[in-house]
């Protein structure tokens, strides 16, 4: 083998245009998830010389899928990662389709579930965008819907917060959340608004079909998706603190509406 070939650059110029097309998967849990799933990747990079236990397994995976697999210097990473704690592996995985409003109800419809939707209103940061779809896949939500502006980017950033549930949880992008909102309603949706001037989320009936919406921490949602919502629910506090992340909030409000519709009947296999 001559000199020139040992001294090339492991990066060549197809993978190159691999990341410049591709979203980028980092961290062992978000890309365990995405080689389960039937999504394109396009190419799996390993920590040089880390490959053993769990990053042995997603090794074996991409290599059972046919998946090309590089390994790469610790900078390279973080360079993909954007500074972000991949835990030694980065996959490149092809671009977010998302869906419309009509594909996801009528998505939801095929597989005989009730609609169990969540919107985000102005939600913005990666992290608890990433967080959100976490909770929403983990409580059963068949769907996350989110305006076209105003809108956190489908960042490596959210892939990573949301530990993998992107790649599983439906997203429908919309021009118009209000819009949205009423087409939800003709359809015999019932859409809850979480804000801090509702009732009580524990008196609500949570069960049948039934979507949330959950806003900034800035600006919580905007006056027009409010009133257009059927109802507004807020979470009683009882420390010195007067708010709650919204993640966390949104946690607290689907799993009590999973329960809910557990205990209902409401959410069907």
């Amino acid at each position: 083998m001559s000199q020139r070939t040992l001294s090339r650059s492991p990066f060549s110029g197809r993978e190159d245009a691999e990341e410049s097309a591709s979203r980028v998967v980092y961290g062992r849990n978000p890309v365990k998830e995405i080689l389960e799933t039937g999504t394109r990747v396009d190419r799996v990079f390993f920590k040089r010389g880390e490959r053993e236990g769990f990053l042995s397994v997603l090794a074996a995976k991409a290599a059972e899928k046919k998946i090309p697999v590089s390994e790469a210097d610790k900078s390279k990473l973080d360079k993909l990662a954007e500074g972000g704690n991949h835990q030694g592996v980065v996959a490149l995985v092809s671009p977010m389709e998302f869906l419309t409003l009509d594909q996801l109800e009528e998505q939801t419809r095929a597989e005989g579930k009730e609609p169990f939707f969540v919107l985000l209103d102005g939600i913005e940061d990666p992290h608890n965008f990433g967080a959100i779809a976490r909770s929403c896949e983990c409580a059963g939500a068949n769907g996350l819907i989110v305006p076209k502006h105003r809108t956190a980017p489908f960042s490596a950033v959210a892939e990573k917060a949301s530990a993998g549930a992107l790649s599983h949880l439906p997203v429908a992008r919309v021009p118009n959340l209000t819009a949205a909102i009423k087409q939800l309603q003709s359809h015999g949706v019932w859409v809850y608004a979480a804000e801090a001037s509702g009732e009580y989320y524990g008196g609500a009936d949570l069960s049948g079909p039934i979507a949330f919406v959950f806003g900034s921490e800035g600006f919580g949602v905007s006056r027009l998706v409010l009133e257009t919502c059927d109802k507004i629910i807020s979470i009683p506090l009882h420390g010195k603190v007067n708010s709650l992340n919204v993640s966390a909030a949104a946690a607290v409000i689907l799993f009590a509406a999973e329960k809910c519709r557990r205990e209902c009947g409401s959410q069907q296999e």
